[in-house]
C-alpha cells in the first residue's frame, strides 16, 4: 500500500510540474509579445531631462498617439524644425494653455496656476527657468521643455517660430514609463498637474509586464525543478527500504 501511494503523489507532482511549466511559458512569453507591442525601447541621448534621466539611461517608452498626451508626460517625439531625429522632454502644456516663467516665487505657471516641479534640481535661485518666457499653446500643439533647464534645448528655444515653440501633438511617438538600465525605476506621473483640466496620464502596463515575465520564470523554474528535488528528497527513503529488505532477507 504504500508504495501505490507513493506512486500516486509521484504521478499528481508530475503532472502539477508539467502544468506550471506550460503556465510559465504562456506567461514569460505572453508578457515579451505583449510588452514588444506596447513599448519601444530608446537610449536617452544628452542630459536635457536629468535627473529623471540621464544620457545612456535605457527607457522604455509606450507606444501611444498624440491625443493621449497629457500634462507632465515624458514623451518622445520627432520634429522637423528641431532637427527630425526623436527628442525626449517633458510636456507642460497642451493646446489652449498659456505657459509662462517665471512667478513671484520663481515657478512654472500655466493658465496662471503654478506648477511645482520637484524634478527640476540645480536651478539658480530655485526658478523654474533660466530664461523668462510666456506663450500661447495653439491648439493642437504641444510646448515642451526638459528637466535640466539649464542646458536643455526645448520650446524656449523656438518662441519666436510660428506656433511658439510648441510641436504638433501627431509628431509625439511614444510615453516613457520606465528607466530599465542601468537601474531600474518607474517614470511617474507629476500631481502638480493632476488639478489643470484633463488631469494627468494613468500608469501604463509595465508592471504587469514585468509581473507576466517574471512569474512565468519562476513558474517554469519550480516546475522544472521539481523532478530533481522529489527524486532527492525520496533517495534517502528508497535507501532506508532497500536496507531494511536486506535485513529481513538476512533473518
Amino acid at each position: 500500500m504504500p508504495e501505490a501511494v507513493s506512486g500516486g503523489h509521484g504521478r499528481l507532482g508530475s503532472v502539477l510540474s508539467g502544468l506550471a511549466v506550460a503556465v510559465g511559458c504562456v506567461l514569460f512569453l505572453g508578457g515579451f509579445v505583449w510588452g514588444a507591442v506596447e513599448y519601444r525601447p530608446y537610449t536617452v541621448p544628452t542630459n536635457s531631462m536629468s535627473p529623471t534621466v540621464k544620457a545612456g539611461d535605457r527607457v522604455l517608452a509606450q507606444r501611444i498617439s498624440g491625443g493621449d498626451v497629457r500634462r507632465g508626460d515624458v514623451v518622445v517625439f520627432s520634429d522637423a524644425d528641431w532637427g527630425n531625429l526623436p527628442m525626449l522632454k517633458r510636456v507642460v502644456g497642451v493646446g489652449g494653455d498659456t505657459v509662462a516663467c517665471c512667478d513671484t516665487d520663481g515657478r512654472l505657471t500655466v493658465n496662471g496656476k503654478p506648477v511645482r516641479e520637484p524634478y527640476v534640481q540645480g536651478m539658480p535661485g530655485g526658478q523654474a527657468s533660466t530664461t523668462e518666457f510666456s506663450a500661447k499653446v495653439p491648439e493642437g500643439q504641444l510646448f515642451l521643455l526638459g528637466d535640466e533647464r539649464n542646458g536643455s534645448l526645448d520650446s524656449r528655444v523656438h518662441l519666436q517660430d510660428q506656433a511658439q515653440g510648441s510641436v504638433p501633438v501627431a509628431s509625439v511617438d511614444a510615453r516613457v514609463d520606465a528607466v530599465v538600465w542601468p537601474v531600474g525605476s518607474l517614470v511617474g506621473r507629476p500631481e502638480a498637474f493632476a488639478a489643470l483640466p484633463g488631469g494627468v496620464s494613468g500608469p501604463g502596463p509595465v508592471k504587469l509586464v514585468a509581473a507576466a515575465i517574471l512569474g512565468g520564470a519562476l513558474l517554469i523554474l519550480g516546475g522544472a525543478a521539481y523532478g530533481p528535488v522529489a527524486r532527492w528528497l525520496s533517495a534517502p527513503r528508497r535507501a532506508r527500504g532497500a536496507r531494511e529488505g536486506a535485513s529481513a532477507g538476512v533473518r
